[in-house]
């Protein structure tokens, strides 16, 4: 008998196999390089962009690259080179290109081609089938008044494509931190993992990510295991961000039409939390011990973006975090408004129901140079008691900024972003559907009861070489508790930083050069000011007034 699991899966992969066009591989968010050279060149009008969702696929990369590159009277010097630099890699994903491939000592095929191809470990191409292997190294060093510590992490990465549909790639790091920085209480923006302690302070986790895909003209399936980043920003998304761990997902995107879009997920995330009847102990004499079981956890949503007006794209959508009924067919449906799901199958019955959000997001490239964005996430609201400071339940986050890229200087860009979390945003009073993964919040860094503002002024005087001076003020207040009993709950006109309990002053000026496509060179000072009265959002390391200097280097991510 077929399981709702298996079902679902075969229905995806079986609807579109008699579709065409296209391979998509995904492209690590954490590779800021290509995704800020590709939002300048969004900024300044020179392509079309929709960039509320990532990751974007190599393919896609490699259109708006080919795009650019028809407009090159727009571009200045420094633009144009770092164009024909990214295409050393991502016109491999263009129709009809060809490089010099070595296949063996004694056999090389000599073939005219219109872009010079990048240097990998190893790369592969014919009519039908092409590979491309590369390796992952990085060290980062840390000192300040604190000491000495350093993040070191090595493995590779790979992707293939089969036919003009298939994709396929893979990715595996191993990671060693000697002060772990990144725990899933810590307010910082670095990816989580699972955490091995080494009894010192520091320890070790891995990161697996890939994905197989299949695409056609007009969009593209995928069961995945990535990173995703939903909502304009340029510090740190407020609707789904990379800071949690990845979780596998079933992935749809559709474009039938210029003026409209559709992305959407179902994930397998991970609770944490022990199934009481279904562990159990086992074993007799020496060898025993007790099996845990943990409760199964998923999430659905999706993404509607319409583009009204050309470089104008107004997108919202709604996400529900469920658990102990199974995989729910009513939410493999990628259209569907899921809270109203939720309450036709659960009599509106607090207990019985599971953990809907709805969000929005506004980007505008309309102006020339300049890119306006907002986003907004909606946990709970009561619109009632909205203006009511004693009984609101206004469960929000929300995300607004401007980047101003190449003007009135060339290769320079401002950025300017503020962020509002309201308290109780992304919890939720039962444990098995909070908004989170690992234990880890899938939300803004900051998580609830929070506000940042932002600024940064980027310089890229030649092709490679970033030179960034930014500025951070955040502060993060009380760590309510949701307390539910019966029909009662703790929740109502909670106020909003009625004391900081952490907070981040920093001044930081970094600077990174791309040397080779993905072998990064790195070094930054920053003098920050931090400040943790529960001690519990921040390593010690960081902890006061400090001056610390950071360098490094890093091939691939």
């Amino acid at each position: 008998m077929m399981t709702p699991r298996s079902f679902f899966i075969s229905l995806y992969f079986l609807l579109f196999t008699a579709l065409s066009f296209g391979q998509e591989v995904y492209v690590n968010v954490q590779n800021t390089s290509i995704y800020e050279f590709i939002d300048e060149l969004a900024n300044c009008q020179i392509i079309s962009l929709n960039s509320v969702i990532k990751p974007y696929s190599r393919v896609f990369i490699a259109e708006i690259l080919n795009d650019a590159s028809k407009n090159t009277t727009k571009l200045n010097k420094r633009q144009r080179d770092e164009l024909a630099f990214y295409l050393k890699d991502y016109s491999k994903e263009l129709p009809g290109f060809q490089t010099t491939d070595y296949l063996g000592k004694n056999f090389i095929s000599k073939r005219k081609v219109p872009f010079k191809k990048r240097i990998d470990l190893f790369y592969y191409k014919d009519s039908l089938f092409t590979f491309t292997l590369n390796p992952i190294l990085g060290l980062s060093y840390y000192k300040n008044e604190n000491g000495t510590n350093y993040h070191r992490w090595n493995g590779a990465e790979a992707y293939a494509t089969v036919g003009k549909h298939w994709g396929f790639y893979a990715s595996l790091r191993d990671n060693h931190e000697s002060e772990l920085f990144a725990e899933k209480e810590y307010l910082t923006q670095q990816t989580g993992g699972s955490f091995k302690g080494d009894g010192k302070g520091g320890g070790d986790y891995e990161e697996m990510k890939g994905g197989i895909t299949y695409s056609w003209s007009w969009g593209s399936v995928g069961l995945v295991k990535d990173n995703i980043t939903w909502g304009n920003n340029y510090h740190g998304a407020n609707i789904i961000s990379d800071r949690a761990p990845s979780f596998p997902f079933l992935k749809f995107h559709a474009k039938p039409v210029k003026w409209f879009e559709l992305n959407y997920i179902h994930g397998w995330l991970s609770s944490l939390v022990i199934d009481s009847s279904r562990t159990y102990n086992y074993g007799s004499g020496a060898n025993t011990g007790t099996r845990i079981v943990y409760r199964d956890k998923y999430i659905a949503a999706n993404m509607l973006t319409f583009t009204p007006f050309k470089k104008l794209d107004i997108s919202f959508g709604n996400s529900i975090i469920y658990s102990d009924i199974g995989i729910n067919l009513g939410y493999l449906i990628p259209i569907m408004f899921f809270k109203a799901i939720d309450h036709s199958q659960n009599g509106l019955n607090d207990y019985a129901g599971q953990n809907a959000q709805m969000f929005f997001d506004i980007s505008s490239r309309q102006i020339n140079h300049l890119h306006l964005y907002s986003s907004l996430f909606i946990d709970e609201i009561n619109l009632h008691n909205m203006w009511n400071k004693a009984k609101e339940t206004n469960f929000i986050s929300f995300k607004g900024g401007f980047a101003l890229s190449d003007f009135p200087l060339q290769n320079v860009t401002l950025i300017a972003e503020y962020t509002h979390t309201n308290p109780i945003t992304y919890k939720h009073n039962v444990p098995t559907t909070t908004y989170e993964t690992d234990l880890f919040n899938m939300g803004n860094y900051l998580r609830d009861n929070a506000e940042e503002y932002y600024y940064a002024l980027q310089y890229k005087p030649i092709r490679g070489l970033q030179i960034e001076l930014s500025y951070l003020n955040a502060m993060k207040g009380p760590d309510y508790p949701y307390i539910k009993t019966g029909n009662v709950t703790n929740v109502l006109g909670l106020p909003f930083l009625s004391v900081i309990e952490w907070s981040e002053k920093n001044i930081s000026c970094k600077v990174s050069h791309e040397v080779f496509n993905d072998i990064f060179v790195f070094a930054s000072f920053s003098n920050s000011f931090i400040m943790d009265i529960q001690k519990i959002y921040e390593p010690e390391y960081f902890l006061g007034n400090t001056n610390t200097i950071n360098v490094g280097m890093n091939w691939g991510y």
